[in-house]
């Protein structure tokens, strides 16, 4: 059984996702503002949050911030905006998804769902993934580089894993973003996998304006290239 945090401050919302998540199974917290969220969580108590943007006492992107200081826990972020800039943030904070209202509710759960059956993809493999002076504990969730510890964000993690356990074979656009988020209503583009490339290629690469591990394969897609 599942259990989630959901931060939002709607009423006819909270009540509405309630009955859909307990219909699922999913055990369900509710919290209307960050200080009653701050309140409930606690590392390894939750196995999602689904947290709403626009709070009275803040941003859900606070929250979010704060658990990704200790935990590397699914996030699904709720508002109202579909600014790209806004969708960005939430992704490069280290948020795993975004879905703009009014949605429906039975693509909120397939998304939830999806998030929950990666994250145990993730943590279930008893390997260590090595390849190019980076070392990813799968069991821990951590990355390094020569023995120091990466700080990826959740989605840098998990593309960091993607391309690992494919050595030299190169991944289009598509089957990253498939494989990483739901496609399911297009709410992430190449240019936010570019942004996400760039990102990750700062953190890994040795000069990130001429990478030699994460290559980009011009008309195809970007591959992991073994060099050691």
């Amino acid at each position: 059984m599942s259990n989630i945090l959901l931060l939002e401050d709607d009423l006819s919302l909270i009540n509405g996702l309630s009955f859909a998540f307990k219909k699922q199974g999913f055990e369900l917290d509710v919290a209307r503002t960050l200080k009653e969220a701050d309140a409930l969580w606690a590392d390894g108590k939750y196995n999602l949050l689904v947290l709403d943007v626009a709070l009275p006492d803040g941003s859900g992107f606070e929250f979010c911030k704060k658990v990704r200081q200790v935990s590397k826990v699914p996030i699904i972020f709720l508002t109202a905006s579909d600014e790209e800039m806004n969708i960005i943030m939430g992704l490069d904070i280290g948020g795993d998804d975004y879905i703009t209202k009014p949605f429906k509710l039975g693509v909120l759960v397939s998304r939830i769902n999806a998030l929950l059956r990666r994250a145990k993809d993730f943590g279930s493999e008893d390997t260590i993934l090595q390849s190019n002076g980076i070392k990813v504990l799968l069991l821990q969730g951590q990355a390094l580089k020569n023995e120091e510890l990466l700080d990826l964000t959740a989605a840098e993690y998990k593309l960091l894993c993607l391309f690992m356990q494919n050595p030299n074979m190169v991944l289009s656009k598509n089957q990253i973003l498939d494989k990483l988020w739901d496609s399911e209503g297009n709410y992430i583009d190449s240019s936010t996998l570019t942004v996400y490339m760039r990102r990750l290629r700062m953190k890994v690469e040795d000069n990130p304006s001429e990478p030699q591990m994460l290559l980009t394969v011009r008309g195809m897609g970007y591959k992991w290239n073994v060099v050691d």
